[in-house]
């Protein structure tokens, strides 16, 4: 057995677009979403889960169950329908209305900004590769900071690195391009930058509560110790981790960082250029972050590749179609003896403890840690309202022992978001990978608590792993 600390927040996870369904209702503006998914003729996310009107529910449900916090993050395309201009007060008053609810039931909620969701008149111009992009995310921030005042905690972005790797290299993401490194990384680069003013219009204007920032982040090993697989471990974890943390924490990109890219460019025919004065803004920002959020599912043993790309994203569940392999990075391999999910995701708690350990290490000016995401999909069976999901409940125990092991060497880790709260609409794969501590009959919305529920309010209550 193991102890979390008492102040330790037990949450759950959601995001807007994945959870409130009402796409088109009261006013909200189109996502490129709406359109992309309508074209693929696979599945619509409305009503996802129904949150847009189920909110009383499921803040119920937290309540009774445990669960003390909650990310969700605002659809900016509720608030301003074009991006920017004209606001939509219904929009302003659904956000109003669920703050109020989490409060009244004494659940901390953590607000995203942005989750996958720039609103369509912005994106079709080119989305955040377009620095006006930028602008307008940082007029939507402040709108945001000086209407909702009884926001305590703000995340600027969910997940940069998927937003510009799903886009722009896999292109499973709007507007589905695939490999073009060039706008990856301009793409990664631009959002840091946003984040960085974003966090300093925050802490210069005083705002109350706290800001921080939600990374992916996955660990990378080297599939040998041969020195090639040494090395592609080492440039898929620069562009996808040290890139990332380097641009939060120092404010610019180490040498190493740098030295990477450089390779990855040459490889792939492709370039980056950074203006000099972002940095100012960046340095500025290093350490005004009041915590880091990190979404984590799986970690990568990478050896070296030479060949052209070749990615196949597994978006049924059928076990061991995944594959990954970028030039003048590296293949992600299947390690033998580790288990994986039916979507290929490794299962490996390993991976987060080494994962919270490097960052004390290398960026020793973090303050706070929030597991903003983990969690299992799996096709769970519904069987007359009881759902045992008893693989999910041994895949949390396992993370969670890892977190208290860092958390016992050192780490500052405030809380753990499970993704997800209730079952939800997933980007990818529409509707039979089910993450939630509660089943949706998406159906009739009803809500059914999943053995994994009752075992997380007694994990809550007794702060100890069983």
């Amino acid at each position: 057995m193991k102890k979390l600390p008492e102040d330790f927040l037990f949450g759950g996870a959601t995001a807007a677009y994945q959870a409130e369904g009402a796409t088109h209702e009261d006013g909200k503006g189109e996502v490129a979403w709406d359109e992309y998914l309508e074209k693929q003729g696979r599945f619509l996310a409305d009503p996802a889960s129904d949150f847009y009107h189920q909110y009383p529910k499921d803040l119920e449900l937290c309540q009774m169950f445990g669960v003390n916090g909650i990310r969700l993050s605002i659809a900016w395309s509720r608030i301003f329908p074009k991006g920017k201009g004209e606001v939509n007060p219904k929009g302003v008053e659904f956000y109003h209305n669920v703050l109020a609810e989490a409060k009244k039931r004494g659940i901390k909620v953590f607000v995203t900004l942005h989750h996958f969701d720039t609103p369509k008149a912005l994106f079709d111009q080119g989305d955040f590769l377009n620095r006006d992009t930028i602008d307008a995310f940082v007029d939507y921030a402040k709108f945001c900071f000086d209407e909702f005042k009884e926001v305590e905690y703000w995340t600027t972005f969910n997940e940069i690195y998927p937003i510009a790797t799903n886009q722009y290299l896999l292109g499973i993401f709007p507007p589905g391009i695939k490999y073009d490194l060039t706008k990856v990384i301009a793409c990664l680069h631009n959002m840091m930058y946003a984040h960085a003013r974003v966090v300093n219009l925050f802490k210069d204007n005083g705002y109350p509560g706290q800001i921080g920032v939600v990374h992916s982040l996955e660990t990378k090993y080297p599939a040998s110790d041969a020195p090639e697989d040494i090395h592609a471990a080492f440039l898929d974890d620069a562009l996808s981790v040290r890139f990332l943390l380097d641009a939060t924490y120092k404010g610019e990109y180490s040498s190493q960082t740098l030295q990477a890219l450089d390779e990855i460019c040459q490889a792939n025919n492709a370039h980056y250029e950074f203006p000099e004065e972002d940095f100012v803004e960046m340095r500025k920002a290093k350490d005004r972050n009041d915590y880091l959020g990190i979404n984590h599912y799986q970690s990568h043993f990478v050896k070296v590749y030479n060949g052209e790309n070749a990615i196949h994203h597994n978006g049924t569940g059928d076990k061991g179609t995944g594959s990954y392999k970028v030039k003048g990075i590296g293949e992600r391999i299947y390690k033998e003896g580790l288990e994986r999910t039916d979507w290929d995701w490794l299962i490996y708690p390993q991976g987060l403890y080494d994962l919270m350990m490097r960052i004390k290490e290398d960026y020793p000016n973090y303050k706070a840690i929030y597991i903003t995401e983990n969690g299992m999909g799996y096709k769970d069976e519904f069987k007359d309202g009881v759902i045992m999901d008893e693989p999910r409940i041994d895949y949390i125990r396992k993370y969670l022992s890892a977190l208290a092991d860092a958390i016992e060497d050192g780490v500052n880790v405030k809380g753990y978001f499970l993704w997800s709260l209730m079952d939800v609409f997933s980007w990818s794969n529409g509707y039979n990978k089910r993450y939630g501590l509660f089943f949706v009959d998406f159906e009739t919305q009803k809500r059914y608590p999943k053995a994994s529920a009752y075992w997380y309010k007694q994990l809550s209550e007794t702060k100890t792993i069983v």
